[in-house]
């Protein structure tokens, strides 16, 4: 079990959503809507860029730009990029979740080796074959000069990457950290996950030392509570809120788009905490988060 210090909490300050369906946390809260179109990074970060970049990146990419407005770290700029950072960048890190992220990248260059040669490779491919290219792309994007770091391993991926953040924080190691949790969807997805494909698509979180906050005078959505995680020997209870089953498996991305569910319920006026659970005894460990409401900081 890891606890967090009350008087000094990890909070929430920032949140994003983009999925077919949702593209606030309110509307994730209530559910994302079937048949929604599928997110087009280009409209909420530009053209410029995005070319060579795996669609997981391009999420990313949109991701972060919607969390760090949010929060209020980025901003506006002259109307034609991205904004600039309202911080200091060696003050943010990033850790990014994903288990399917470049997939499609890797399958593609190595059916280019098996097929032809390893000198028929992209040399644009190459660089994204890399597994930590969704956390470093983002940080390299908006100069976000904290420590980076992603985390690829299963079902509770997503709220290990919140825990990570928040014990880099927590360890006054950086004041506040971009959470993203992605899953693209694609043929290569679909047919590791036997055509159930993925949420094509995440969440964003920026989560911060309380003082930070209260020093930039940011508004406070949601407060990190006890983290547990342990191998899963039995189903433990199921969390408050799930991802729909029309969006297919959120894996990665779960964890994070659970605490952006509690965001989008405290912000509709919910004050009784909500338990965010990934990985079930089919998996090879659980882990579970408590989310309490603003006013607990």
């Amino acid at each position: 079990m890891s606890r967090r210090s009350t008087d000094s909490p990890v909070v929430v300050s920032g949140a994003a959503v983009l999925l077919p369906g949702a593209d606030t946390v309110r509307a994730l809260a209530e559910g994302p809507a079937e048949g929604g179109a599928p997110v087009e990074p280009a409209a909420h970060v530009g053209k410029k860029g995005l070319r060579y970049k795996d669609r997981a990146t391009q999420l990313g990419y949109a991701l972060t730009k919607a969390a760090l407005r949010d929060a209020g770290l980025l901003d506006a700029g002259d109307g034609k990029g991205d904004g600039s950072l309202t911080v200091p960048p060696a003050t943010v890190g990033v850790v990014a979740s994903s288990n399917f992220g470049n997939l499609d990248t890797v399958a593609r260059a190595l059916d280019t080796i098996r097929t032809e040669t390893v000198t028929a490779t992209s040399p644009m491919d190459l660089p994204n074959a890399s597994s930590n290219v969704i956390a470093s792309s983002a940080a390299i994007r908006f100069g976000l000069r904290g420590p980076n770091l992603m985390v690829c391993n299963g079902e509770t991926s997503g709220l290990d990457a919140v825990h990570w953040a928040a014990t880099m924080i927590a360890a006054g190691r950086v004041e506040r950290v971009l959470v993203l949790g992605v899953e693209p969807d694609n043929d290569v997805v679909r047919r590791l996950t036997g055509g159930a494909g993925s949420v094509d698509g995440g969440a964003a979180l920026v989560l911060e030392a309380g003082r930070a906050a209260a020093a930039r005078d940011a508004s406070v959505r949601a407060v990190l509570g006890p983290y547990h995680r342990a191998a899963a020997d039995a189903d433990p209870a199921g969390p408050d809120w799930r991802a729909p089953a029309h969006l297919g498996r959120a894996s990665g991305a779960d964890g994070v788009l659970q605490v952006a569910a509690a965001v989008g319920r405290f912000d509709a006026g919910e004050r009784g905490p909500v338990r965010a659970v990934s990985g079930t005894a089919a998996d090879d460990a659980s882990a579970d988060l408590l989310l309490l409401a603003p006013d607990a900081a």
